[in-house]
């Protein structure tokens, strides 16, 4: 399979043969596991105080014929707190049955969150994520709004794009290829439902274009500033990348040498 290559213009300037390196069939089960295992990899520790809820001076009276025994006074063989406490006076903590008590089982920081995965497993998360960004209608269940002009996916450009160091001069590009509307749709951002609106994620936004370059000579600072675009070295092509979500059929932008290298990289495997 024969892909076209465009120049800055948004005109054909030559093609590029593929083989059928991106037919190979989409699993979207080993996507989402390896989207999982990079996800994984990502979360920081965190735990409950070693402490939370035993600061307490509340003990426990259980010996028979001692002062203020809990024996024989059908009450439950809690920590107490005792002296002269006021309302507080014979108060059960520390258990996690009792107000202000510890919780039975929080969350260790111990806990590991890595979750394993073979290489060959990884590799093929990453040659399906591809093959998924090269089907038309995958693309287009994402919610992407392809140009007219363009049917065939990838969409690869020449090697001036990775020189672009102006963010005008990026969004004359991608308006050169057909990409206005999409650039509309990705600007988009709604309010999250729930109470994440509290916890710093208010807003939701659209995953946009994914553009991959060889080498980064300023294509990522002028392309991260268009609103859900991402710009990532071939080398550092990731699924969380190519499948947001775990979702498989990112619209995907590729220079011609990354193009190249990633060829490279499958027709080893």
């Amino acid at each position: 399979m024969k892909l076209p290559i465009y120049d800055l213009e948004g005109k054909k300037s030559g093609e590029i043969d593929v083989g059928q390196s991106l037919s190979s069939p989409v699993r979207s089960d080993i996507i989402t596991r390896c989207f999982l295992a990079e996800q994984a990899l990502t979360r920081q520790p965190y735990g409950t105080d070693w402490f939370a809820g035993k600061r307490t001076s509340a003990h426990y009276h259980g010996e028979r014929g001692t002062r203020y025994s809990m024996m024989n006074k059908e009450m439950a063989r809690l920590r107490r707190i005792h002296g002269n406490q006021g309302y507080l006076s014979m108060t059960a903590r520390f258990s996690p049955q009792a107000i202000k008590g510890r919780a039975a089982h929080p969350p260790k920081s111990e806990k590991n969150w890595l979750i394993k995965v073979n290489k060959k497993e990884r590799m093929l998360g990453l040659i399906s994520s591809l093959a998924a960004s090269s089907d038309k209608s995958i693309i287009l269940n994402k919610g992407y709004v392809l140009p007219e002009n363009l049917n065939y996916y990838p969409i690869i450009v020449e090697d001036r794009l990775e020189k672009i160091k102006n963010t005008k001069e990026a969004v004359n590009l991608f308006r050169k290829l057909g990409f206005e509307k999409e650039m509309e749709r990705s600007s988009q951002k709604k309010v999250r439902a729930g109470k994440g609106k509290s916890r710093g994620r208010k807003y939701k936004k659209k995953a946009g274009p994914l553009v991959i370059v060889k080498d980064d000579k300023g294509a990522s600072k002028s392309i991260k500033n268009i609103a859900g675009f991402d710009c990532v070295l071939s080398k550092d092509l990731s699924v969380s990348k190519l499948s947001p979500g775990g979702h498989p059929g990112r619209l995907v932008i590729l220079t011609e040498s990354a193009m190249k290298e990633l060829l490279g990289v499958i027709n080893k495997l």
